[in-house]
Protein backbone atom coordinates (compact mmCIF):
# COMPACT_ATOMS: atom_id res chain seq x y z
CA UNK A 1 0.00 0.00 0.00
CA UNK A 2 1.47 3.78 -0.86
CA UNK A 3 0.17 4.71 2.25
CA UNK A 4 2.98 2.77 3.88
CA UNK A 5 5.71 3.52 1.86
CA UNK A 6 9.04 4.34 3.42
CA UNK A 7 11.28 7.04 3.87
CA UNK A 8 14.73 5.45 3.87
CA UNK A 9 16.86 6.07 6.68
CA UNK A 10 19.69 7.65 4.17
CA UNK A 11 17.24 9.56 2.62
CA UNK A 12 16.34 11.15 5.84
CA UNK A 13 19.61 12.33 6.58
CA UNK A 14 20.82 13.61 3.60
CA UNK A 15 17.50 15.85 3.64
CA UNK A 16 19.69 17.58 6.82
CA UNK A 17 22.31 18.91 4.05
CA UNK A 18 19.87 20.63 2.05
CA UNK A 19 20.70 23.89 1.62
CA UNK A 20 17.45 25.75 1.58
CA UNK A 21 16.98 23.40 4.87
CA UNK A 22 19.96 22.98 6.88
CA UNK A 23 19.93 23.98 10.27
CA UNK A 24 22.90 25.27 12.19
CA UNK A 25 24.57 21.99 14.37
CA UNK A 26 25.46 24.37 17.69
CA UNK A 27 24.28 21.89 20.33
CA UNK A 28 26.87 19.58 22.58
CA UNK A 29 25.63 16.75 24.99
CA UNK A 30 25.63 19.57 27.95
CA UNK A 31 23.23 21.36 26.29
CA UNK A 32 20.97 18.84 25.17
CA UNK A 33 20.98 17.50 28.54
CA UNK A 34 20.05 20.95 30.24
CA UNK A 35 17.05 21.02 27.49
CA UNK A 36 15.68 17.95 28.90
CA UNK A 37 16.21 18.92 32.72
CA UNK A 38 14.60 22.41 31.89
CA UNK A 39 11.41 21.01 30.01
CA UNK A 40 11.00 17.57 32.15
CA UNK A 41 11.10 19.86 35.66
CA UNK A 42 7.97 21.89 35.66
CA UNK A 43 4.62 21.96 37.13
CA UNK A 44 5.19 18.33 38.20
CA UNK A 45 7.46 19.10 41.07
CA UNK A 46 6.10 21.85 42.08
CA UNK A 47 2.38 20.73 42.44
CA UNK A 48 2.08 16.89 41.57
CA UNK A 49 3.67 15.49 44.74
CA UNK A 50 1.23 17.34 47.44
CA UNK A 51 -2.21 15.46 44.99
CA UNK A 52 -0.88 12.51 44.70
CA UNK A 53 0.28 11.75 47.88
CA UNK A 54 -2.76 12.95 49.79
CA UNK A 55 -5.15 11.25 47.77
CA UNK A 56 -3.20 7.94 46.36
CA UNK A 57 0.20 6.92 47.77
CA UNK A 58 0.93 9.12 51.28
CA UNK A 59 4.62 8.74 52.01
CA UNK A 60 5.40 6.14 49.05
CA UNK A 61 4.61 8.73 46.50
CA UNK A 62 8.38 8.94 46.17
CA UNK A 63 8.23 4.66 44.69
CA UNK A 64 5.04 6.34 42.38
CA UNK A 65 8.05 8.62 41.21
CA UNK A 66 10.58 5.48 40.70
CA UNK A 67 7.87 3.49 38.68
CA UNK A 68 6.98 6.46 36.86
CA UNK A 69 10.79 6.79 35.95
CA UNK A 70 10.96 2.91 35.05
CA UNK A 71 8.36 3.42 32.50
CA UNK A 72 10.32 6.72 30.71
CA UNK A 73 13.73 5.24 30.78
CA UNK A 74 12.30 1.81 28.76
CA UNK A 75 11.05 4.44 25.95
CA UNK A 76 14.20 6.71 26.11
CA UNK A 77 16.42 3.16 25.53
CA UNK A 78 14.46 3.07 22.37
CA UNK A 79 14.30 6.77 21.56
CA UNK A 80 18.09 6.78 22.29
CA UNK A 81 18.98 4.01 19.32
CA UNK A 82 17.08 5.87 17.59
CA UNK A 83 17.78 9.45 17.54
CA UNK A 84 21.76 7.91 17.56
CA UNK A 85 21.05 5.96 13.99
CA UNK A 86 18.52 8.63 12.27
CA UNK A 87 20.05 12.08 13.41
CA UNK A 88 17.42 14.46 11.82
CA UNK A 89 14.63 16.82 13.10
CA UNK A 90 11.17 15.23 14.02
CA UNK A 91 11.46 12.44 16.38
CA UNK A 92 9.14 9.89 16.55
CA UNK A 93 7.81 11.30 13.24
CA UNK A 94 10.59 10.42 11.35
CA UNK A 95 11.78 7.39 13.33
CA UNK A 96 8.01 5.89 12.20
CA UNK A 97 8.65 7.15 8.27
CA UNK A 98 11.70 5.15 8.56
CA UNK A 99 10.02 2.10 9.61
CA UNK A 100 6.61 1.53 9.60
CA UNK A 101 5.77 4.12 6.45
CA UNK A 102 3.92 7.42 5.42
CA UNK A 103 0.84 7.46 6.91
CA UNK A 104 1.76 5.48 10.26
CA UNK A 105 4.17 8.60 10.28
CA UNK A 106 1.56 11.28 9.63
CA UNK A 107 0.47 10.30 12.45
CA UNK A 108 2.30 10.52 14.82
CA UNK A 109 3.50 13.85 13.46
CA UNK A 110 -0.12 15.19 14.05
CA UNK A 111 0.07 13.55 17.52
CA UNK A 112 3.04 15.09 18.36
CA UNK A 113 2.08 18.38 16.99
CA UNK A 114 -1.31 18.02 19.41
CA UNK A 115 0.78 16.99 22.59
CA UNK A 116 3.57 19.92 22.33
CA UNK A 117 0.93 22.90 21.52
CA UNK A 118 -1.50 21.74 23.77
CA UNK A 119 1.49 21.41 26.55
CA UNK A 120 3.26 24.37 25.90
CA UNK A 121 -0.19 26.75 26.09
CA UNK A 122 -1.14 24.89 29.34
CA UNK A 123 2.08 25.28 30.83
CA UNK A 124 1.71 29.25 29.75
CA UNK A 125 -1.51 29.73 31.80
CA UNK A 126 0.48 28.03 35.14
CA UNK A 127 3.36 30.50 34.33
CA UNK A 128 0.69 33.09 34.63
CA UNK A 129 -0.65 32.07 37.69
CA UNK A 130 2.95 31.70 39.49
CA UNK A 131 4.05 35.20 37.90
CA UNK A 132 0.18 36.74 39.19
CA UNK A 133 0.70 34.81 42.81
CA UNK A 134 4.41 35.99 43.28
CA UNK A 135 3.18 39.88 42.20
CA UNK A 136 0.27 39.64 44.79
CA UNK A 137 2.91 39.17 47.39
CA UNK A 138 5.20 41.89 46.28
CA UNK A 139 1.85 44.24 46.73
CA UNK A 140 1.15 44.28 42.69
CA UNK A 141 -2.10 43.30 41.89
CA UNK A 142 -3.11 42.58 38.10
CA UNK A 143 -6.44 42.94 36.57
CA UNK A 144 -8.66 39.97 36.90
CA UNK A 145 -9.37 40.81 32.78
CA UNK A 146 -6.29 40.07 32.05
CA UNK A 147 -5.05 37.60 34.42
CA UNK A 148 -5.93 34.31 36.25
CA UNK A 149 -8.79 31.38 35.42
CA UNK A 150 -11.39 34.08 34.66
CA UNK A 151 -9.60 36.85 31.93
CA UNK A 152 -11.03 37.54 29.06
CA UNK A 153 -7.58 37.34 27.96
CA UNK A 154 -4.60 36.00 30.09
CA UNK A 155 -1.98 38.34 28.90
CA UNK A 156 1.09 37.18 30.59
CA UNK A 157 0.57 33.96 29.51
CA UNK A 158 0.48 35.16 25.50
CA UNK A 159 3.62 37.80 26.51
CA UNK A 160 5.72 34.96 27.67
CA UNK A 161 4.70 32.65 24.67
CA UNK A 162 5.86 35.46 22.38
CA UNK A 163 8.76 36.50 23.83
CA UNK A 164 9.64 32.93 23.70
CA UNK A 165 8.82 32.48 20.16
CA UNK A 166 11.59 35.55 19.24
CA UNK A 167 14.20 33.68 21.15
CA UNK A 168 13.57 30.67 19.16
CA UNK A 169 13.87 32.66 16.13
CA UNK A 170 17.05 34.21 17.43
CA UNK A 171 18.89 30.90 17.31
CA UNK A 172 19.04 27.36 19.13
CA UNK A 173 22.39 28.41 20.34
CA UNK A 174 21.17 31.36 22.41
CA UNK A 175 17.54 29.20 23.60
CA UNK A 176 20.24 26.73 24.73
CA UNK A 177 22.15 29.75 26.81
CA UNK A 178 18.92 30.89 27.98
CA UNK A 179 17.55 27.66 28.95
CA UNK A 180 21.16 27.04 31.01
CA UNK A 181 20.78 30.63 32.53
CA UNK A 182 17.20 29.15 33.71
CA UNK A 183 17.36 25.58 34.47
CA UNK A 184 20.46 26.51 37.03
CA UNK A 185 18.28 29.15 38.56
CA UNK A 186 15.37 26.16 39.19
CA UNK A 187 17.71 23.13 40.02
CA UNK A 188 19.43 25.77 42.59
CA UNK A 189 15.81 26.57 44.33
CA UNK A 190 15.21 22.31 43.72
CA UNK A 191 18.03 21.63 45.94
CA UNK A 192 17.85 24.19 48.29
CA UNK A 193 14.29 23.29 49.13
CA UNK A 194 15.45 19.73 49.74
CA UNK A 195 19.11 20.58 51.92
CA UNK A 196 16.49 23.14 54.03
CA UNK A 197 13.82 20.82 54.14
CA UNK A 198 15.63 17.80 55.87
CA UNK A 199 16.37 20.07 58.66
CA UNK A 200 12.44 19.70 59.31
CA UNK A 201 12.15 16.17 58.31
CA UNK A 202 10.52 14.57 61.16
CA UNK A 203 10.36 10.07 61.40
CA UNK A 204 6.83 9.98 62.11
CA UNK A 205 5.46 11.47 59.37
CA UNK A 206 6.83 8.47 56.85
CA UNK A 207 5.10 5.88 58.65
CA UNK A 208 3.05 3.84 57.54
CA UNK A 209 5.14 4.39 54.44
CA UNK A 210 2.53 2.36 52.34
CA UNK A 211 -0.70 3.24 53.82
CA UNK A 212 -4.14 0.38 53.69
CA UNK A 213 -5.45 0.28 50.22
CA UNK A 214 -8.98 1.55 50.22
CA UNK A 215 -10.81 1.96 46.94
CA UNK A 216 -11.14 5.35 45.91
CA UNK A 217 -15.13 6.95 45.18
CA UNK A 218 -16.46 5.29 41.84
CA UNK A 219 -15.51 7.81 38.67
CA UNK A 220 -18.77 7.16 36.57
CA UNK A 221 -19.37 8.42 33.31
CA UNK A 222 -16.89 10.11 30.94
CA UNK A 223 -15.08 10.73 33.75
CA UNK A 224 -13.89 7.27 34.63
CA UNK A 225 -10.86 5.57 33.60
CA UNK A 226 -10.58 3.64 30.20
CA UNK A 227 -9.48 0.97 32.69
CA UNK A 228 -12.04 0.36 34.65
CA UNK A 229 -15.21 0.76 31.47
CA UNK A 230 -13.39 -1.60 29.96
CA UNK A 231 -12.78 -4.32 32.91
CA UNK A 232 -14.55 -3.06 35.87
CA UNK A 233 -11.63 -2.55 37.90
CA UNK A 234 -12.04 -0.48 40.49
CA UNK A 235 -9.06 2.42 40.90
CA UNK A 236 -7.89 2.17 44.52
CA UNK A 237 -5.88 4.50 46.77
CA UNK A 238 -3.26 3.66 49.06
CA UNK A 239 -1.45 -0.24 49.31
CA UNK A 240 0.58 -1.64 46.34
CA UNK A 241 -2.21 -0.88 43.89
CA UNK A 242 -2.24 2.95 44.92
CA UNK A 243 1.84 3.41 44.06
CA UNK A 244 0.82 2.30 40.68
CA UNK A 245 -2.32 4.04 40.76
CA UNK A 246 -0.33 7.47 41.87
CA UNK A 247 2.47 6.50 38.69
CA UNK A 248 -0.13 7.11 36.32
CA UNK A 249 -0.48 10.54 37.55
CA UNK A 250 3.20 11.50 38.54
CA UNK A 251 4.02 10.34 34.77
CA UNK A 252 3.00 13.63 33.99
CA UNK A 253 5.36 15.03 35.44
CA UNK A 254 8.25 13.43 33.20
CA UNK A 255 6.99 14.56 29.99
CA UNK A 256 9.27 16.57 27.41
CA UNK A 257 12.75 14.24 27.44
CA UNK A 258 11.51 12.88 24.40
CA UNK A 259 11.94 16.98 22.96
CA UNK A 260 15.68 16.57 23.26
CA UNK A 261 15.60 14.05 20.28
CA UNK A 262 13.77 16.89 18.27
CA UNK A 263 17.08 18.59 17.94
CA UNK A 264 18.84 15.57 16.38
CA UNK A 265 19.64 17.92 13.40
CA UNK A 266 21.26 20.73 15.64
CA UNK A 267 23.93 18.45 17.20
CA UNK A 268 27.27 18.57 16.39
CA UNK A 269 28.22 14.89 17.25
CA UNK A 270 24.45 13.41 17.53
CA UNK A 271 25.58 9.57 17.46
CA UNK A 272 27.01 10.13 20.59
CA UNK A 273 25.76 13.50 22.48
CA UNK A 274 21.83 12.46 21.61
CA UNK A 275 22.10 9.50 23.89
CA UNK A 276 23.93 10.92 26.32
CA UNK A 277 21.04 13.91 26.76
CA UNK A 278 18.17 11.82 26.81
CA UNK A 279 19.24 9.71 29.34
CA UNK A 280 20.93 11.55 32.02
CA UNK A 281 18.61 14.52 31.91
CA UNK A 282 15.72 11.42 32.39
CA UNK A 283 18.38 10.18 35.58
CA UNK A 284 18.53 13.39 36.75
CA UNK A 285 14.99 14.32 37.05
CA UNK A 286 14.47 11.23 38.35
CA UNK A 287 17.16 12.07 41.73
CA UNK A 288 15.41 15.01 42.31
CA UNK A 289 11.52 13.96 42.10
CA UNK A 290 12.80 11.18 44.58
CA UNK A 291 14.23 13.71 46.97
CA UNK A 292 11.38 16.56 46.77
CA UNK A 293 8.90 13.51 47.18
CA UNK A 294 10.62 12.21 50.08
CA UNK A 295 11.48 15.70 52.10
CA UNK A 296 8.20 16.70 51.49
CA UNK A 297 6.17 13.84 53.15
CA UNK A 298 8.65 14.10 55.68
CA UNK A 299 8.03 17.71 56.60
CA UNK A 300 4.57 17.07 56.90
CA UNK A 301 2.05 14.72 57.23
CA UNK A 302 0.69 13.44 53.63
CA UNK A 303 -2.97 13.91 54.50
CA UNK A 304 -1.94 17.64 55.36
CA UNK A 305 -0.16 18.54 52.09
CA UNK A 306 -1.45 20.84 50.20
CA UNK A 307 -2.68 20.27 46.55
CA UNK A 308 -1.93 23.70 45.16
CA UNK A 309 1.42 24.49 46.40
CA UNK A 310 2.77 21.30 48.34
CA UNK A 311 6.53 22.40 48.69
CA UNK A 312 5.84 26.34 49.68
CA UNK A 313 2.85 25.33 51.96
CA UNK A 314 5.00 22.53 53.58
CA UNK A 315 7.45 25.34 54.56
CA UNK A 316 4.91 27.79 55.55
CA UNK A 317 3.44 24.83 57.91
CA UNK A 318 7.29 24.57 59.75
CA UNK A 319 7.48 28.63 60.25
CA UNK A 320 9.48 29.01 57.24
CA UNK A 321 7.84 31.56 55.18
CA UNK A 322 10.83 32.95 53.66
CA UNK A 323 10.79 29.87 51.26
CA UNK A 324 7.36 30.47 49.98
CA UNK A 325 8.37 33.33 47.40
CA UNK A 326 11.65 31.72 46.51
CA UNK A 327 9.69 28.31 45.56
CA UNK A 328 7.01 30.82 43.43
CA UNK A 329 10.21 32.21 41.51
CA UNK A 330 11.81 28.77 40.93
CA UNK A 331 8.52 27.60 39.56
CA UNK A 332 8.33 30.62 37.11
CA UNK A 333 11.86 29.67 35.89
CA UNK A 334 11.03 26.21 35.51
CA UNK A 335 7.94 26.90 33.94
CA UNK A 336 9.90 29.28 31.36
CA UNK A 337 12.15 26.43 30.18
CA UNK A 338 9.28 23.93 29.49
CA UNK A 339 7.07 26.11 27.30
CA UNK A 340 10.31 27.40 25.37
CA UNK A 341 11.27 23.69 24.83
CA UNK A 342 7.86 22.07 24.06
CA UNK A 343 7.53 25.16 21.61
CA UNK A 344 11.03 24.46 19.82
CA UNK A 345 10.01 20.44 19.92
CA UNK A 346 6.79 21.25 17.76
CA UNK A 347 8.68 23.57 15.33
CA UNK A 348 10.74 20.55 14.52
CA UNK A 349 8.20 18.51 14.39
CA UNK A 350 6.41 20.76 11.82
CA UNK A 351 9.58 21.21 10.11
CA UNK A 352 10.21 18.00 9.32
CA UNK A 353 6.69 17.33 8.12
CA UNK A 354 6.76 20.13 5.85
CA UNK A 355 10.26 18.93 4.46
CA UNK A 356 8.53 16.06 3.72
CA UNK A 357 5.65 18.02 1.64
CA UNK A 358 3.08 16.46 3.99
CA UNK A 359 2.09 20.13 4.95
CA UNK A 360 3.08 23.30 2.89
CA UNK A 361 6.83 22.89 1.40
CA UNK A 362 7.47 26.30 2.37
CA UNK A 363 6.95 26.86 5.50
CA UNK A 364 9.68 24.76 5.73
CA UNK A 365 12.11 27.86 4.86
CA UNK A 366 15.13 28.57 7.43
CA UNK A 367 16.04 31.96 8.17
CA UNK A 368 19.45 33.12 6.12
CA UNK A 369 21.40 34.45 9.80
CA UNK A 370 19.80 32.37 12.29
CA UNK A 371 19.51 29.21 10.61
CA UNK A 372 16.29 28.55 12.29
CA UNK A 373 12.42 27.21 10.70
CA UNK A 374 11.60 31.11 11.82
CA UNK A 375 8.53 30.68 9.41
CA UNK A 376 7.06 27.54 11.18
CA UNK A 377 8.34 29.07 14.56
CA UNK A 378 6.42 32.15 14.27
CA UNK A 379 3.18 30.78 13.29
CA UNK A 380 2.77 28.50 15.83
CA UNK A 381 4.37 30.85 18.57
CA UNK A 382 1.25 32.94 17.34
CA UNK A 383 -1.32 29.61 17.61
CA UNK A 384 -0.02 28.87 21.30
CA UNK A 385 -0.36 32.52 22.32
CA UNK A 386 -3.75 32.70 21.14
CA UNK A 387 -4.74 29.57 22.86
CA UNK A 388 -2.79 30.26 26.13
CA UNK A 389 -4.44 33.62 26.31
CA UNK A 390 -8.45 32.59 25.08
CA UNK A 391 -8.70 28.84 26.04
CA UNK A 392 -8.96 27.05 29.89
CA UNK A 393 -7.37 24.58 28.98
CA UNK A 394 -7.29 22.71 32.31
CA UNK A 395 -10.16 20.25 30.55
CA UNK A 396 -8.21 19.34 27.79
CA UNK A 397 -4.69 19.12 29.42
CA UNK A 398 -4.16 14.92 29.34
CA UNK A 399 -4.46 15.06 25.75
CA UNK A 400 -0.54 16.02 26.08
CA UNK A 401 -0.25 12.64 27.97
CA UNK A 402 -2.12 10.75 26.03
CA UNK A 403 -0.23 11.87 23.60
CA UNK A 404 2.83 11.28 24.65
CA UNK A 405 2.01 7.24 25.52
CA UNK A 406 1.15 6.93 22.20
CA UNK A 407 4.21 8.13 20.58
CA UNK A 408 6.32 6.55 23.32
CA UNK A 409 4.44 2.87 21.84
CA UNK A 410 5.08 3.66 18.31
CA UNK A 411 8.54 4.29 18.75
CA UNK A 412 9.31 1.64 21.10
CA UNK A 413 7.66 -0.86 18.04
CA UNK A 414 9.69 0.86 15.35
CA UNK A 415 12.71 -0.08 17.27
CA UNK A 416 12.17 -3.55 16.67
CA UNK A 417 10.66 -3.53 13.32
CA UNK A 418 14.72 -1.49 12.07
CA UNK A 419 16.21 -3.87 14.18
CA UNK A 420 14.76 -6.54 11.59
CA UNK A 421 14.49 -4.58 8.45
CA UNK A 422 17.85 -2.63 8.21
CA UNK A 423 20.67 -4.92 10.56
CA UNK A 424 23.21 -2.85 8.44
CA UNK A 425 22.52 0.32 9.83
CA UNK A 426 25.49 1.86 11.57
CA UNK A 427 24.25 2.28 15.41
CA UNK A 428 26.11 4.26 17.91
CA UNK A 429 23.99 2.91 21.18
CA UNK A 430 22.17 0.17 21.40
CA UNK A 431 18.75 -0.55 22.88
CA UNK A 432 19.68 -3.73 25.56
CA UNK A 433 17.29 -6.85 25.65
CA UNK A 434 15.40 -6.24 22.20
CA UNK A 435 12.84 -7.16 21.91
CA UNK A 436 12.56 -7.42 25.47
CA UNK A 437 12.86 -3.29 26.77
CA UNK A 438 10.17 -2.64 23.50
CA UNK A 439 7.62 -4.73 24.49
CA UNK A 440 7.88 -3.73 28.20
CA UNK A 441 8.36 -0.29 27.38
CA UNK A 442 4.73 -1.00 24.81
CA UNK A 443 2.79 -2.82 27.59
CA UNK A 444 3.97 -0.21 30.53
CA UNK A 445 2.60 2.81 28.37
CA UNK A 446 -0.79 1.07 27.49
CA UNK A 447 -1.42 0.72 30.89
CA UNK A 448 -0.69 3.73 32.12
CA UNK A 449 -3.17 4.93 29.09
CA UNK A 450 -5.48 3.15 30.38
CA UNK A 451 -5.83 4.56 33.30
CA UNK A 452 -7.13 8.28 31.76
CA UNK A 453 -10.33 9.24 31.28
CA UNK A 454 -12.62 7.73 28.85
CA UNK A 455 -12.80 12.07 27.84
CA UNK A 456 -9.71 11.88 27.02
CA UNK A 457 -9.85 8.94 24.55
CA UNK A 458 -12.70 10.45 22.47
CA UNK A 459 -10.85 14.03 22.54
CA UNK A 460 -8.10 11.92 21.24
CA UNK A 461 -9.60 9.99 18.71
CA UNK A 462 -11.32 13.53 17.52
CA UNK A 463 -8.17 15.11 16.94
CA UNK A 464 -6.68 11.63 14.99
CA UNK A 465 -9.91 11.70 12.86
CA UNK A 466 -9.24 15.36 11.62
CA UNK A 467 -5.50 14.65 11.09
CA UNK A 468 -6.66 11.68 8.74
CA UNK A 469 -9.09 14.23 6.87
CA UNK A 470 -6.02 16.20 6.61
CA UNK A 471 -3.66 14.09 5.27
CA UNK A 472 -5.64 12.24 2.65
CA UNK A 473 -7.04 15.41 1.85
CA UNK A 474 -3.28 17.49 1.30
CA UNK A 475 -0.26 15.36 2.63
CA UNK A 476 -0.91 12.00 0.59
CA UNK A 477 -1.68 13.52 -2.69
CA UNK A 478 1.89 16.38 -2.17
CA UNK A 479 3.71 14.25 -0.68
CA UNK A 480 7.33 13.86 -1.78
CA UNK A 481 7.24 10.31 -2.01
CA UNK A 482 4.30 10.82 -4.21
CA UNK A 483 6.07 12.95 -6.25
CA UNK A 484 9.00 10.45 -6.97
CA UNK A 485 6.45 7.77 -7.79
CA UNK A 486 5.26 9.78 -10.74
Amino acid sequence: MSVLRVKSVEQSISDTEAPEHRLRKDLSALDLTVFGIGVVIGTGIFVLTGRVAREMAGPAVALSFVVAGVVCALAALCYAEFASTVPAAGSAYTFAFATLGEFPAWIIGWDLMLEMMLGAAVVAVGWSGYLTSLLASLGITLPGAIAGEGAAFNLPAALIVLVLTAVLVIGIKLSSRFNLVIVTIKLAVVLLVVVAGLFFVRAANYSPFVPPSKPTPAVEGLSAPLIQVLFGITPVAFGVLGIFSAAAIVFFAYIGFDVVATAAEETRNPQRDLPIGILASLGICTVLYVAVSLVVVGMQHYGRLSEAAPLADAFKAVGQTWAASLISVGALAGLTTVVMILMMGMSRVMFAMCRDNLLPRGLAKVHPKYRTPYLITIMMGVVVAALAGLVPLSTIAELVNIGTLFAFVVVSIAVVILRRTRPDLPRSFHTPLVPLVPILSVLACLYLMLNLPVETWLRFVTWMLLGILIYFGYGYRHSRLSEHSR
